[in-house]
């Protein structure tokens, strides 16, 4: 992962990030590798205060365009629209999806039971 450019946005208590990744020969990179570089680069990010956004890979070329915006806290992460939140929610560490699916298994197995 290259940086192409690094910003600091004081107002909204965030870093900008624009990054190049050269895939050449492999497939374009997950969300969840996109959100691991970026937390690797920006030294004492939270990887669950990180969102990806405008992922643009070129036909043909093994090269992945994006921005990567790297919260200070989770108040100031409020200003995302909430699909945003329900997009990362299952690769956040402190996500709830787990617990859901927990819920959901427990529900179909009291169902069993019965």
């Amino acid at each position: 992962m290259e940086i192409i450019d690094r910003k600091e946005n004081p107002l909204l208590k965030r870093v900008e990030i624009e990054f190049r990744w050269n895939h050449e020969g492999t497939a374009t990179p997950s969300r969840v590798e996109m959100l691991n570089g970026i937390a690797s680069i920006e030294p004492g990010s939270n990887r669950d205060l990180i969102v990806i956004k405008n992922v643009n890979t070129r036909f043909g070329m093994g090269s992945t365009t994006g921005l990567g915006i790297v919260y200070a806290d989770a108040e100031s992460m409020k200003v995302e629209p909430s699909y945003m939140h329900d997009r990362y929610s299952g690769m956040r560490s402190g996500n709830s999806s787990p617990t859901e699916d927990e819920s959901s298994g427990e529900a179909s197995s009291e169902g069993g039971e019965a």
